[in-house]
């Protein structure tokens, strides 16, 4: 038997009220921005932080913290290096899903779609809103490319720094938005017992629809 550490008995208890299909919106965007509008007065810095999960074409899954910028009813969007293995894989296999966990409300919300790079001009415009600091760890980094070392990446920063001094840092060309557009949601409220409340939205013909499914 392995002599890893057991954690069977490290378990949570979750005390929300039901989750009403009569009291969940229509519309799951209204839904997830009342949501996540309550997360934001409980704890405003991570209401944003979401798992993205894609996949390589031949299949093999990744996931990591990104954060939401923005979202409306065209779909929700972040900003990254379209260099990074996520940029890639998102290349070969545009689908991705998006994983909020808040867990102060013990909630969570999936949101599953197709995926789409967002306009340069509004890359650009979103870039020149960045702190400098941030603006200068982008044009420095090709994220997820290997590097000798740390001090190979501070001295590149160091350099564009030196190099923008009085001027305006430009929006590197491998660096940009995505957006999904959501096909299905999935809302899910902790409950007693483990008898989790979650209700699904799906994208169809004639809107969207809504169904209870099991914990």
């Amino acid at each position: 038997m392995s002599s890893g550490k057991d954690l069977t008995e490290i378990r949570r208890e979750y005390a929300a009220e039901e989750l009403h299909m009569s009291d969940l919106a229509a519309d799951p965007v209204a839904q997830f921005a009342q949501w996540q509008q309550q997360m934001a007065k409980l704890d405003p810095e991570d209401s944003t932080s979401m798992v993205l999960a894609t996949a390589s074409s031949d299949g093999c899954p990744s996931a990591r913290i990104v954060l939401l910028k923005h979202f409306d009813s065209d779909g929700f969007c972040w900003y990254t290096d379209y260099l990074s293995q996520k940029g890639e894989e998102l290349d070969g296999n545009p689908q991705a899903e998006l994983l909020f966990y808040w867990r102060m409300l013990e909630r969570q919300v999936r949101i599953w779609g197709t995926v789409e790079r967002l306009p340069r001009a509004e890359a650009e415009r979103y870039f020149s809103q960045r702190p400098r600091g941030s603006q200068l760890s982008a044009a420095a980094s090709v994220q997820s490319s290997v590097v000798s070392g740390r001090s190979e990446l501070e001295q590149r920063y160091q350099a564009l720094d030196q190099r923008y001094q009085q001027e305006t840092i430009p929006c590197p060309e491998n660096w940009g938005g995505y957006r999904l557009l959501p096909q299905r949601f999935e809302f899910w409220q902790g409950r007693p017992n483990r008898l989790h409340d979650r209700i699904v939205y799906s994208q169809q013909l004639e809107g969207w629809q809504r169904v209870r499914i099991t914990p």
